[in-house]
């Protein structure tokens, strides 16, 4: 266990195997390069915690939730960097809209975590028709209050 001070939170205690290192930072954090996974009670979104600075979480989901027939092939020079098989997470960065409705969702470069070795890498896809800035809730679905819980 791990004590992690979040800005939104307080303090958690965190199990080390929800602590990921991202040896190449994420684009826009590049010096943060140790994060917590932490769950937000039930449904899909979870927020990535930097280790660094309190004030740095960003909100991710599980993309297949909101797009099932989201796909994409991973590099092979990072599946070898990651040392990836079988046992890995992928995640989105989520952007809250003050109208819920026109939050978005990066498809553009998912979160790949590795459970084995704890390594975590944002991939940017290349010749991808992914944007940054999906819709997360397609046109006209509110959210229902349970998939607000994230806010």
């Amino acid at each position: 266990m791990m004590n992690v001070e979040t800005a939104q939170f307080g303090q958690l205690e965190v199990p080390d195997e929800q602590v990921y290192h991202f040896s190449k930072g994420i684009p826009g954090f590049e010096s943060h390069s140790t994060f917590a996974v932490i769950d937000v009670g039930e449904g899909p979104f979870s927020y990535l915690q930097s280790l660094q600075e309190s004030h740095i979480s960003l909100l991710m989901t599980d993309p297949f939730v909101f797009y099932p027939n989201y796909e994409f092939d991973l590099p092979e020079s990072i599946v070898e960097e990651m040392e990836l098989d079988s046992a890995l997470l992928i995640r989105c960065i989520v952007t809250i809209n003050e109208d819920a409705a026109q939050s978005t969702i990066n498809l553009l470069a998912p979160l790949v975590f590795n459970l084995e070795n704890k390594s975590a890498r944002q991939v940017i896809l290349h010749n991808s028709e992914y944007q940054s800035r999906h819709p997360l809730w397609l046109s006209g679905e509110k959210p229902t209050p349970s998939e607000k819980a994230g806010e």
